[in-house]
């Protein structure tokens, strides 16, 4: 398995869901604004 350093997963932060390291922000967030259709801009300008 693939160790990723920006990406957490830990049972006590946010339910246990991945979210990006250090922000609280889940990664079906970010997943979810793309697959919407907003730009790699937008998100990194809503979660710098």
């Amino acid at each position: 398995m693939r160790k990723f350093e920006r990406i957490l997963f830990d049972p006590r932060v946010m339910g246990g869901k991945t979210c990006i390291r250090g922000i609280r922000v889940t990664v079906g967030m970010i997943v979810g604004m793309v697959a919407s259709g907003h730009s790699r801009e937008t998100v990194l300008s809503l979660y710098p």
